[in-house]
């Protein structure tokens, strides 16, 4: 019997590569901006050659990779360096997000879990502020949750007398959540007791966020719900982003923690906010 080894092959930068040698070049390269995004969002900041001496490999390796990232919206690159840190439009990636200001996150949330009864049906939105409420959650069922994000859909699913309600799309692996035209429909479908929602900026009286497909989704999640619950940690205040989401005024209560400045919390009285300073 006539026996033939067919060996596969494909052309990658000018070189005939076998698919075996490739997937273990294709790994190599995942394997290795894993460890790059985890060093960027531990750190914050860093610059290119840091990094290259970090993982041992060349600055080009380097920037192939952070371009590979930026791509997927994980880092923002700036001139010489990287950064997991926000701007204007850029959000940062959900685990950089999740490690920021920890104590005055649980605060919030603690302050405005006592908002919920047994028996009430309400709507999270993606913020790691709003995730915080989560545990607390358990302490006031039997409750209806409906959300988008998966960290909190995951942690709901496992908590007895939580009727979890999920809201699919499409999925964002930057911030964990389902989000688009599907989302939204789902969304407008429900109406809820209670929302609660956190912001990346507030200025000139309004509530802002960095990417459009997050307002959309939050507007809706606003309109779904009878009372609106807005959480801030201090340092969001006197801050910018791109996309407006509302004003404050149309929220029935905002949490700020300690820390904001008396003109800060000046205007918001003048504006006609409703708001509570939150202690650690």
């Amino acid at each position: 019997m006539l026996q033939i080894q067919v060996s596969t092959t494909i052309k990658e930068r000018g070189k005939l590569v076998s698919t075996e040698s490739l997937s273990a070049t294709t790994n190599k390269r995942a394997v290795r901006q894993r460890a790059l995004s985890r060093l960027v969002t531990e750190r914050g900041s860093l610059s290119a050659q840091e990094l290259a001496n970090e993982l041992s490999v060349s600055i080009m390796t380097v920037h192939r990779d952070l371009d590979d990232l930026e791509r997927q919206g994980v880092v923002r690159k700036f001139r010489g360096g990287v950064s997991a840190q926000p701007s204007v439009v850029f959000e940062s990636n959900v685990d950089f997000r999740l490690d920021a200001n920890p104590v005055e996150k649980r605060s919030l949330a603690q302050a405005a879990s006592r908002f919920v009864e047994p028996g009430m049906t309400i709507v999270l939105d993606n913020s790691t502020t709003v995730l915080q409420m989560v545990p607390f959650l358990a302490e006031v069922t039997p409750i209806y949750v409906a959300t988008n994000f998966l960290k909190a859909i995951n942690q709901l699913a496992m908590m007895p007398d939580i009727r979890l309600v999920t809201f699919g799309g499409d999925y964002d692996p930057t911030s964990d959540t389902f989000t688009g035209v599907l989302t939204e429909q789902a969304i407008e479908s429900i109406r809820v007791d209670a929302g609660f929602f956190s912001a990346s900026a507030v200025s000139g009286g309004s509530a802002y966020q960095r990417q459009s497909r997050i307002v959309a989704f939050k507007q809706a999640m606003m309109k779904a719900a009878n009372s609106k619950y807005l959480l801030l940690d201090h340092t969001k205040l006197d801050k910018v982003a791109f996309h407006k989401l509302a004003p404050l005024n149309e929220f029935d209560l905002v949490l700020i923690t300690e820390g904001a400045s008396h003109e800060s919390l000046s205007e918001l009285s003048r504006a006609g906010v409703k708001f509570e300073v939150v202690a650690p």
